[in-house]
Parts: structure tokens; sequence; C-alpha cells
């Protein structure tokens, strides 16, 4: 079996269930790092059958790429299963460490292995770091095919990746785990450790505190069976008792619901215990952001506003000054009217796409620039809307068939979304009365 069916094998080749320890004392994480893509716990919107990244795994054909994604999401594994599928060196740079030389010598590394007739591929972890100079450096090699470039980035490239490198990289998007796969991986760590099991209380709240990040995971597991002793099992007064201060940093979830649920004073004091426990500022701020989006949405447009001018002043001001914007942007959030309703249509309409069949456009809304597409009807009875009474085609649809008539958007009675809903009532009540007289 070559290594590209090695790392597609529904079944991992025979050894042991986990990866063996390379060195004793090595991190959990590190022990548990997946060998073939059948290891990898999530990002199958990457690796499912057909995806991108599979695609490319396949067809052995690996383009240079920027991996964009949050901490401990599997990044710098899918970077070594790419070496290892078309049996590449693999040369690591951090861009917090390295310069202008160290890319001087893995191009010599990479002219070496092309002597031997050997692939290189280039993994340059925290790529946003590195100036324009040593992304340039990049540039030469990877036009002319010398090793594969692939870049990790916790920052948004369009941003932080020179644009001619940018061009020359595809950019796959990593997503934080899901719950049901950080419980996956707590699984295999158990396993490994032979660790006595958790209590379903202590489970939930261990992946709560992971919030996506496997590494995250691993490290407060691996603390927490190591200063559990001799127990039966590991309860949440366990996991308080190893990990409380830590536990005590993440106050996400708690400033969330406290904005929610419409408590000012919740609200700023969960910001500063966040904040005090040492998370980054612009991560709150950016919670701070989809709270506004989420829980508010429409029913005081402000709100999100707010939340993106707070996170622009602490970008400007940094911390301290910068992180009482922040604070005024929470308690704004806690005592503004709450809607949801933009949240849930979303997500059902992105189920509904997800699903559904690819339901062609109706005739009367296609664009019809050329006389063949007239001829074939696109674009007729189409109604203006600035040149129909009030400014409303009543009666029209804009929904393609099969779905005419369903609603998606359910406004709220509170703050202005109580005045989106009486307008909607009265658009529905001229499409009624259209459709009555037609």
């Amino acid at each position: 079996m070559d290594a590209q069916d090695s790392l597609f094998a529904d079944e991992p080749p025979p050894r042991p269930a986990v990866a063996p320890v390379a060195e004793p004392g090595a991190p959990l994480a590190e022990r548990l790092r997946p060998h073939t893509l059948a290891e990898v716990i999530g990002q199958q919107h990457l690796l499912g059958p057909g995806r991108p990244l599979r695609v490319a795994f396949e067809s052995g054909r690996i383009p240079s790429m920027i991996l964009w994604g949050p901490p401990g999401v599997g990044k710098t594994t899918l970077a070594r299963l790419v070496a290892g599928s078309v049996d590449a060196q693999f040369l690591v740079l951090s861009a917090v460490l390295a310069g202008v030389k160290d890319i001087r010598d893995a191009v010599e590394l990479a002219k070496d292995a092309r002597r031997r007739g050997q692939g290189t591929v280039v993994f340059v972890d925290e790529v946003h770091r590195f100036n324009k100079a040593q992304q340039d450096a990049f540039l030469p090699h990877v036009e002319s095919g010398l090793f594969t470039f692939i870049g990790a980035t916790t920052e948004n490239p369009s941003f932080e990746v020179n644009s001619a490198l940018l061009s020359r990289a595809t950019v796959h998007v990593l997503k934080p785990l899901a719950d049901e796969d950080l419980g996956t991986l707590l699984d295999r760590a158990r396993t490994l450790l032979a660790a006595p099991p958790l209590t379903e209380a202590a489970r939930t709240r261990l992946v709560a505190h992971a919030d996506g990040d496997a590494r995250r995971l691993l490290n407060a597991y691996d603390n927490l069976v190591a200063t559990a002793g001799d127990v039966a099992e590991l309860d949440d007064a366990a996991l308080e008792r190893a990990l409380g201060e830590l536990l005590r940093r993440y106050a996400i979830s708690a400033l969330h619901k406290s904005v929610r649920g419409s408590d000012p004073d919740g609200a700023i004091y969960w910001l500063a215990r966040l904040l005090d426990g040492g998370a980054d500022p612009r991560y709150a701020a950016r919670r701070i952001v989809r709270m506004a989006a989420e829980d508010v949405g429409l029913a005081d447009p402000r709100a999100l506003r707010l939340a993106l001018d707070a996170a622009e002043v602490y970008e400007r001001l940094g911390s301290p000054e910068g992180e009482l914007a922040l604070a005024e942007a929470v308690v704004y959030l806690a005592i503004a009217p709450k809607s949801n309703a933009v949240y849930k249509a979303w997500n059902e309409v992105r189920a509904l796409v997800r699903s559904d069949v690819s339901r062609p456009v109706p005739d009367h809304l296609r664009n019809a620039p050329t006389k063949l597409m007239k001829s074939l009807g696109h674009g007729r009875d189409y109604r203006y809307a600035h040149d129909e009474p009030e400014g409303y085609a009543a009666g029209e649809r804009y929904l393609p068939d099969g779905l005419v008539g369903r609603r998606f958007y359910q406004p709220v009675a509170r703050g202005l979304e109580a005045r989106i809903a009486d307008r909607l009532a009265e658009l529905r009540a001229l499409d009624d009365a259209a459709t009555t007289s037609g």
C-alpha cells in the first residue's frame, strides 16, 4: 500500500489505536497527532469525499496553500499529512523566530532534495508575522515549483498575507472543532492514558472550556488526569480543583449569556474576568460583535455598529484604555432589546439550501443582456418596484417554485423589529389584496 492509499484507508494500517509516543514526556496533543486522514477529526468540509483537500490528496498534486483558522484545529497536522502523501521532505519555519536566512537555508535544502528526486513542503507557521520582504522571498521558488508552500495563520490572510503570495496559494478555511468532535478526541485520549471515565457534567464543562480548540482540550485533560490521583471517575469537582484558575479565565460563555439575559452588571463583570484572566481582548471584541448580530439583531441595529466601533477603538488604543470601549459595548448590548430572528432565519435558510435541490431562478427575475436570453423569456413581466404604487410590486414573487409563501424571517415584537413586523404586515396585506383582485 502506497502513502496515498494509507492516508485514505477507512481502516488505518495495523498499529496501535493511537499514535505511539515519539519521545517520553511529549505533550498529549503530539502523542495523539493523526498519522492518516482517517484519524483526522473535523474539517470534513475540506476532507470529505469530493472536498478540496481530499481531491488534492487523492490526485497527488498538492498546490501551495494557506490554512486559515483558529488555534488547535489541525493546521500543522494537515501540513504534515500533505508532505507524507507525496513522500516529500517536510521543512518547518516559525514566522516568530525565522528570518530571511532561514528561508535561504530552506531553499538550499529543497534544492538538495530535488537533486535526490524528492519534493519538499515548506510549512510556515503564523505566516502573518512575516513582513513583506520575508513573504516575497518565497515567490520565485513557489513559481518555479522548487517546493510546495503551506502557510498557517489565525488572521485573515486577505489583510495579513501579501497579495502576490496570496495569488499563488489556495486559501482553505479551517473551522473550530464541534463539541462531538472534541468528545471523540477525549475518548481517544482516555484510551491512551488509561484514565478513569469522566462524569457527564465534567465532560460537558471540559468540552465547553476547549471552545473548539483540540490542543486546549488535551492540555486541560492531561493536567486533570495527572492531578486527580487514584479515583473511580473524574467529576466536576476534580476538574475545578485541577483547573480552577484556568477555567475561571475563560468566562466568555457567562459573558454571552449575561448579555443575552439583559444583565449589564453580569456582562461587565464577566468581561472583566475574561480580560483579567489573560484572554486576548481582540477575541473578546470578536465575540461581542457576534453577540450584537446574534442576540440583538434588528431589534436595535445600532448595537452592531457600536460593537464594531468598540473593536476598532481597541485596535487604536490597546490595553488598558481600549478595554473601556469593550465594556461600553457589552453594557449597551445587555440593555438593548433582543432578537435572534435574523440568526434563526439565516440558519434555517442555510440548512434548506444545503439539503434542497438547486431550484432555478424564476424567468421574470433573470437578466436578459442578449437577444437569445430575451427570446427565452428571461426578464419578461418583471415589475420594477420603484414604478409601482407605494414603491412596492404587490403580489410579485421572489422565491423559486416550491418555496413561494415560505416565511423564514419572523421579527419579534421588540425594539425596531416591532416596527419592521408592522411594515411586513402592511406589505403582506397588499400582496393578499393583489392576489384576490387578480
